[in-house]
């Protein structure tokens, strides 16, 4: 199972990520203020301000558990490549319709570019390290090509991370069930041996 214990909050943090997340959906990144966060989570700023930095950081830290939350909430079907790449296209898709996913696309372009182009967050340390283990699995199976498998996860998270960004640009194209598809085949003729 792709692990997700690096991303467990208090309650009181998790109050504090829930405000965050409302006012990504309502506002968009950009204007999203440390002072609305804690009005609408019911705490002070000090109380954020001893977890978090700022409001970039606290957002983050919303992106992390929202990701790791889809890998707690689907989980394999079986072992081996198939079901490790049905599992990633079904966490795919699940990111793919998260509200605060989208609103951070939307919204956040500079956000975004950061963990596209500058480097890797939190979050995707995580996939890359669960990935990496259960490839690792497939491959002592013999179901999973050879080679370094944290190389090979961190692929296939450019991959699926790609295919998540630009799903609404190409949805008239190759949206829903034909994305998912096409995922599959792409991870799939990849990772095969």
């Amino acid at each position: 199972m792709l692990s997700t214990s690096n991303a467990t909050f208090s309650p009181v943090e998790d109050r504090i990520l829930d405000a965050a997340v409302s006012c990504v959906v309502d506002f968009g990144v950009e204007r999203v203020m440390l002072a609305e966060i804690a009005r609408r989570a019911g705490v002070s700023r000090p109380t954020i301000y001893r977890r978090w930095p700022d409001a970039q950081s606290v957002l983050a830290a919303a992106l992390t558990r929202e990701i790791t939350g889809v890998l707690t909430r689907v989980p394999s079907r079986g072992e081996g490549r198939e079901a490790l790449v049905e599992r990633i296209v079904r966490v795919a898709r699940e990111l793919h319709a998260s509200r605060f996913v989208d609103a951070i696309l939307d919204s956040g372009p500079k956000l975004v570019m950061t963990y596209v182009t500058e480097r890797l967050g939190t979050s995707q340390y995580i996939l890359i390290e669960a990935l990496a283990g259960e490839l690792a699995r497939a491959q002592a199976e013999g179901t999973v090509r050879p080679g370094d498998p944290t190389q090979l996860a961190t692929m296939v998270l450019l991959t699926a991370q790609s295919t998540i960004q630009s799903a609404h640009m190409v949805e008239p194209i190759l949206g829903g069930e034909d994305l998912a598809r096409e995922l599959t085949y792409s991870l799939n003729g990849y990772l095969k041996p």
